[in-house]
């Protein structure tokens, strides 16, 4: 409930804060500390930063850095929850359910849940606390934890599995906090225990990473964090009878004890990790390269099924695919101005290539959203699913176009033999030029929400259409010449002018859900207050002339 309360109300910005703060290694730290603290999850961090750090969009290092703060923020909590909030937790629920049934913003809704998981998460630890008065007491589990009380290693093993069965540390040393105040076992033992399941934790990123064996290179954060984990967990162990004696000088009582030695250990390991992040990236980029460059281009790199569990995460993998779909329709603008420049026909072959990686990255979005569970959205996460969708769509029909009809248009002027004037083969060339500024826009909407971006947007479109009226009066005018290349080539023109302009319109529809949210763009076209059309009117008089024209008339679309 606290997790899914956090990502409904701060789900997004969230995600975008720790995707600014991932820009230098102390402040991914920071980062990677304040947002699993929020989350009460480090499994849940370390999805997020992976994610970012298997799209490209932040260094190696800083997320590693991140995952460091992260283990940090864990021990915070276990530090919180040690003391004994017996006392908060009806405060706490009692405060969340008001606000649940009570307020009106959705945010204030959310924040609510958070208030009672976190007075249920106490109330459950107090409960767990006494239903294992009776366990503890077990003669079996105290001869079972006596046998091993002086190896710290299976101590550690069984921590281990007990961390990773669980999802959280912070679970696992609270029981072993709660072995220890109870005298189960030896202050020696609890700490071989603690480390062991800071081990068993980092477990759960690396296997929930998984995804398409062929992209490794998702694997470098949560392997890394976990060799950071296994080298802190060896030095913990060399120094694990002067560490029960500094822990112990510091605060004798056991359970404390636990709290501060997963602290401490936690702390330590981040110090020393810190400094040598960069050579550990580099090693780990060594062991697990990027994706071979001629891979499949038209399968899904991003679509982890493990996150569909973590809705801010999905949708941060599926965005990270929509731009893959966004390179490839580049790709097919370039390809479409390179078939009307020249005389290759590869080109109009390779643009209906990158139109079926479009087609198949779009069906795997689609099908991936599809299974992003809609009641764990906030407001804000299912706004931002439905551009996704709108977005990829926009994507989908332009490259559609391009395919179908603008290149289609290039082998036809091959095939007639049909050479355009210098200053029609300019204005195509400029076009062109202006559609992939236009996608660079589109793209920086959909990342950014760049208002001015968004209206930068929507003036192209406008300029897009002034273009093709040009285009529609230089035909008109070459029609009274006598029939010939003249002729063809602005037909020629106007259809690719046309098409190009299509283009446009789909890529422009990335601004319209930002720009109407601020008030700037009219819902409709049409005038408010309309006058019906009469006699006098241009429209009713041009379809009046349409229809004495008779079957050799000229109709208006």
């Amino acid at each position: 409930m606290v997790q899914s309360g956090v990502q409904r109300a701060f789900g997004s910005r969230l995600r975008q804060a720790l995707g600014v703060a991932l820009g230098g290694q102390l402040r991914a730290l920071l980062a990677g500390l304040g947002v699993t603290a929020l989350l009460q999850s480090s499994t849940a961090t370390a999805l997020m930063v992976g994610s970012f750090a298997a799209a490209g969009a932040v260094a190696l290092a800083p997320a590693l850095a991140a995952m460091l703060g992260a283990n940090v923020g864990t021990a915070l909590i276990v530090q919180l929850l040690s003391f004994d909030v017996t006392a908060v937790f009806p405060a706490l629920v009692l405060a969340g359910v008001i606000a649940f049934r009570r307020a009106t913003r959705t945010r204030s809704r959310d924040l609510g849940r958070v208030a009672i998981g976190l007075g249920l998460m106490l109330l459950a630890l107090h409960l767990m606390l006494e239903s294992m008065a009776p366990v503890e007491a077990s003669p079996t589990l105290r001869a079972l934890l006596g046998m091993v009380a002086d190896q710290p290693l299976p101590n550690l093993l069984l921590a281990a599995a007990i961390a990773w069965a669980a999802h959280s540390s912070v679970a696992a040393v609270l029981f072993v906090a709660s072995l220890a105040g109870s005298g189960v076992v030896e202050p020696q033992a609890a700490l071989a225990m603690v480390v062991g399941a800071n081990l068993g934790s980092a477990l759960n990123p690396l296997f929930e990473a998984g995804g398409d064996a062929r992209d490794r290179a998702r694997l470098r954060v949560p392997l890394g964090n976990l060799l950071n984990r296994i080298i802190g967990c060896a030095l913990a162990l060399a120094l694990l009878p002067q560490a029960v004696a500094w822990l112990a000088a510091l605060d004798p009582v056991p359970a404390r004890l636990v709290a501060n030695a997963h602290f401490a250990f936690n702390l330590a390991t981040a110090a020393l990790a810190l400094p040598l992040l960069p050579a550990l990236a580099r090693l780990l980029t060594l062991v697990l390269p990027d994706r071979s460059p001629d891979a499949d281009e038209g399968a899904p790199r991003y679509l982890d099924e493990a996150a569909l569990r973590t809705p801010s995460v999905a949708l941060a993998n599926a965005a990270r695919e929509v731009l893959r779909m966004a390179d490839a329709v580049e790709a097919m603008l370039k390809g479409s101005a390179e078939a009307f420049r020249g005389t290759d026909r590869d080109a109009a072959r390779a643009v209906a290539r990158m139109d079926d990686v479009v087609d198949r990255l779009h069906r795997a979005v689609h099908a991936y959203l599809a299974r992003v569970p809609r009641e764990s959205l906030g407001d804000e996460e299912g706004r931002r699913l439905a551009e996704i969708q709108a977005f990829a769509i926009a994507l989908e029909h332009a490259a559609d176009v391009v395919e179908r009809d603008l290149v289609r248009h290039a082998a036809k002027r091959m095939r007639r033999g049909l050479a355009l004037g210098p200053g029609e083969a300019q204005e195509l060339a400029v076009l062109h030029a202006t559609l992939l500024e236009q996608l660079r826009l589109a793209v920086a909407v959909f990342m950014l929400e760049d208002a001015e971006a968004a209206r930068r947007l929507v003036r192209g479109k406008e300029a897009l259409r002034t273009a093709e009226r040009d285009a529609a009066q230089r035909l008109a005018e070459s029609g009274a010449l006598p029939a010939g290349a003249g002729g063809a080539a602005s037909g020629l023109l106007l259809d690719a002018v046309r098409d190009l302009r299509r283009v446009g319109a789909h890529l422009a529809s990335a601004a319209h859900p930002l720009l109407e949210r601020r008030g700037e763009l009219l819902p409709s076209r049409l005038a408010a207050e309309a006058e019906p059309l009469d006699a006098g009117d241009p429209l009713t008089e041009a379809g009046e002339a349409t229809g004495r024209a008779g079957p050799q008339g000229c109709g208006i679309t």
